[in-house]
């Protein structure tokens, strides 16, 4: 079949691939996979005991046996085209699609809505093979899919999500299939932590990784890897204007694992919807200063139904109409909240469905701590 097949794709069909929802909820692991950094470290090592012998530096990303080169050169081996069957025909209501994937232990990951509902998925890899995917789970609320292959091409040794938090400013790579173009590399920076991107549960995705490396419909699903060779991220969707987002490595070494064990993954639950703490909020409420984020809602039946309090009015500062009442939420254990992305990805990222967790809340004026046993996030209708 080899890749004529994937050039034989409508236009329709690449570009509902990689489609995905628009930027901007709440609610809210073991290690998988080794391989990419220790290949890269290994591989630069051998560069620059090479270019110590001969007088050279290497140091150059565009040289030949620079750092992207390496990086590339290392890593798309475990890169694959994720092929959803279906029909060419563009009236067609339900198409086939592509994306990307890639190779973390003996699985395979990209994203929930590559694989949307299929129970099977075709995978090429670098090499040209072909081989048929099981999907063993999906998540909506991460926006996360584990494929199963029965017999690994050789050429693969597997991804690991990095243990370390990424930093604005490092340099990012964004490797997959963009508009169906195989084994693309694209190169920028991490330019923003801890975004929130909407999923089709209406709960938002935490702790996000905004890179200006260019994403493109195809890439979805694909790794965003640093210069170690370590995965930072699932590439989710670009957004134009060189803005494109991956889900963390963190939640994604989370509920992988999950997936793979279990066919699912529980995401913990504390039943609020939040707002902002601006200064007109801080005035209203008599805050010392604006920080944390109010309780505006408390669902019905929920954890925090009987322990937090929501908001109960609103006054008029400067003609604006403000929320009164209601809890501020200012730090879960010892971490502090500053706004919601936090309190999102606190939630994701250290909590579980049946722990106790502890909250500091400004109630009335006063701090007080109150105590809310998460539970799991409960099921929802998508669209």
């Amino acid at each position: 079949m080899g890749r004529q097949r994937q050039h034989e794709l409508s236009r329709r069909r690449l570009l509902r691939a990689g489609s995905s929802a628009a930027v901007v909820g709440i609610s809210a692991g073991a290690g998988v996979g080794t391989g990419g950094a220790d290949r890269v470290a290994t591989r630069r090592l051998q560069d620059d005991t090479a270019d110590d012998e001969n007088g050279e530096d290497s140091d150059d990303p565009f040289d030949a046996g620079g750092p992207y080169a390496d990086v590339y050169d290392d890593i798309i081996d475990d890169v694959v085209l994720v092929t959803v069957v279906g029909s060419d025909d563009p009236f067609d209501d339900d198409p086939g699609g592509i994306g990307s994937g890639f190779v973390v232990g003996d699985h395979v990951v990209t994203n929930a809505h590559v694989v949307g509902e299929a129970s099977t998925v075709e995978l090429q890899f670098r090499d040209e093979q072909w081989r048929e995917g099981e999907v063993v789970g999906t998540d909506s609320h991460s926006d996360l899919a584990a494929i199963a292959v029965d017999d690994l091409p050789d050429i693969t040794d597997g991804l690991s999500f990095t243990a370390d938090d990424p930093v604005i400013g490092q340099e990012a790579l964004v490797l997959g299939n963009p508009l169906g173009l195989d084994a693309s590399l694209s190169q920028g920076i991490v330019s923003g932590l801890d975004r929130q991107l909407p999923s089709p549960t209406g709960f938002a995705i935490p702790a996000a990784i905004q890179t200006d490396a260019p994403v493109n419909p195809g890439n979805s699903g694909g790794p965003l890897v640093s210069l170690d060779g370590e995965v930072l991220g699932v590439v989710f969707a670009g957004a134009g204007q060189t803005i494109g987002f991956a889900i963390a490595a963190q939640l994604a070494d989370r509920v992988i694992p999950a997936l793979v064990e279990d066919g699912e993954y529980e995401h913990p639950y504390m039943g609020i919807g939040v707002s902002a703490v601006g200064p007109q909020v801080a005035e209203a409420n008599d805050l010392e200063e604006a920080r944390g984020v109010l309780v505006s809602e408390v669902v019905p039946d929920s954890p925090a139904d009987g322990v937090l309090e929501p908001i109960d009015g609103e006054t008029m500062i400067d003609g604006d109409p403000v929320p009164i009442g209601g809890d501020v939420i200012v730090s879960i254990g010892d971490e502090d909240i500053p706004n919601e992305a936090r309190l999102t990805s606190v939630l994701a990222l250290e909590t579980t469905p049946g722990e106790t967790v502890e909250l500091e809340v400004i109630r009335e004026g006063e701090s007080q701590q109150v105590e809310v046993t998460l539970e799991e996030r409960p099921d929802v209708d998508l669209p």
